[in-house]
């Protein structure tokens, strides 16, 4: 096997935004480059739609459990600290990096990739992806798309919007959407490659699903060699993941595995006890003393919480640290967690999520409901760009396209596979409150 090339800090941290031809100069003081990503996602209008979508307890009516908006938030914040701390573990291992690899830019860097990392998300979280995959699947006109253009859609994945959002629906007129840093696009790209990629290419963290659909392969190549991830051997388009991706999955991982037993205790699926079961291997002497000075149970779940992640996180940096040069060469490619010392009692958290906590019953309800209004906006909508399409569209057709967002693009001006996406980018911008409002509109079931 050829030796692979070692990944160049100076590339890797590239403040070029895409769309831009040459690369900024490091921001007005005090503010890098990194930290304007960050303030661009904080104010984009994708940003703020994660407030109502889907974590773990769809539509929740209450403010104790998590939406996308404040679990993006809450891996941003872990992101950052796992980012300052990896900053320090390479600049002791290349001290020559050191005015380069600077911990509080390593961290803004993480942190706005976290921020992003869910952005893509349809409505009704993963029960949203899976409706729209089976959708496309029984829909007979894929069959006509190439195989590219066909597994985007039999596979449709957020990650892969998010990426279409940030480079090309927001600020739609203006070269590269939002024109975020090369760096952060290919942080925030935790699977780096197309839908259809030899077997080879697939495998491992990285391969595991994609990150950008057909329309925007032109956009993350240049990101890639901007940056310059190292491409996987193979047929298809896929590349080494970015050294600062294993944090962003580590931080997304964190949360969702600690804080999701939170959720569900706050919501009554999981006891105090098994909580305090799962988090008892991270505590120490002095950590069960002050638990037991705690009375109330929401500030003894909280406190549990907030222990464990900063465990988990150091270990996660620990695994950075001794992994070092596999990752920076592209030989390393498993999430970090899977690798930290207390790696089995870490997983626990997740095999009791899913027992207890996913498929609790008003979690199950909602998905059903939201495979249902998934399902029904895709059947009105691709229903009524197909009928305009064709140059004679229906009085209802017409009627349905003046609910999309506009300026519309005529779709009788367009190949099908971006007639497709003109649908599924409506849905997946969708809130969740929005899509079931909306489906029970254009059913008659509610009047505005």
């Amino acid at each position: 096997m050829a030796e692979l090339k070692r990944m160049d800090w100076h590339r890797l941290l590239s403040t070029r935004r895409l769309g831009k031809a040459s690369t900024a100069p490091g921001g007005q003081p005090p503010r890098t480059e990194f930290a304007r990503d960050y303030d661009r996602l904080i104010f984009s209008s994708a940003f703020r739609r994660l407030q109502d979508k889907t974590q773990v307890f769809p539509l929740a009516k209450s403010d104790y459990v998590r939406t996308r908006l404040t679990h993006s938030l809450e891996v941003a914040s872990v992101g950052r600290s796992l980012g300052m701390l990896a900053a320090e573990v390479i600049r002791r291992r290349e001290p020559d990096l050191r005015d380069t690899v600077v911990p509080q830019d390593v961290g803004t860097l993480v942190a706005a990739a976290c921020l992003a990392h869910d952005i893509g998300n349809p409505p009704f979280g993963h029960a949203g992806e899976d409706a729209i995959r089976e959708w496309f699947a029984a829909w007979p006109g894929l069959k006509t798309l190439g195989a590219g253009e066909r597994e985007d859609l039999l596979r449709f994945e957020g990650n892969a919007q998010g990426f279409r959002i940030l480079t090309v629906l927001q600020n739609p007129g203006q070269p590269g959407g939002l024109q975020m840093t090369c760096a952060m696009l290919a942080v925030m790209a935790k699977y780096p490659r197309a839908s259809v990629v030899d077997p080879a290419q697939a495998q491992g963290a990285g391969g595991r699903k994609f990150g950008f659909f057909q329309s925007e392969v032109g956009l993350f190549r240049e990101v890639a060699e901007t940056v310059g991830l190292p491409p996987k051997p193979g047929g298809g388009l896929a590349w080494h993941r970015h050294p600062l991706a294993f944090l962003l999955e580590a931080a997304d991982d964190i949360c969702y595995h600690v804080i999701d037993i939170e959720d569900g205790f706050k919501a009554g699926v999981v006891d105090f006890a098994t909580l305090y079961q799962l988090h008892h291997p991270f505590l120490e002497q002095r950590h069960r003393q002050r638990l037991e000075r705690l009375d109330d149970p929401a500030q003894r779940a909280s406190y549990c919480r907030s222990v464990t992640i900063d465990r988990v996180i150091r270990q996660a940096v620990a695994v950075f640290e001794r992994r070092y040069d596999e990752v920076l060469t592209g030989r390393f490619d498993a999430p970090l967690l899977d690798h930290i010392d207390q790696a089995a009692a870490f997983a626990a958290f997740k095999q009791v999520a899913e027992s207890r906590v996913y498929y609790a019953r008003p979690v199950v309800e909602v998905k059903a409901c939201g495979f249902e209004v998934i399902a029904g906006l895709l059947d009105a909508f691709v229903h009524a760009i197909e009928d305009a399409a064709g140059g004679s569209p229906s009085s209802r057709s017409r009627t349905l396209l003046q609910l999309m967002p506009r300026p519309l693009a005529d779709p009788a001006g367009l190949p099908l596979y971006q007639r497709l996406l003109l649908a599924t980018d409506f849905i997946a911008g969708m809130t969740d409150s929005y899509a079931v409002e909306l489906y029970q509109r254009i059913r008659g079931i509610a009047l505005p």
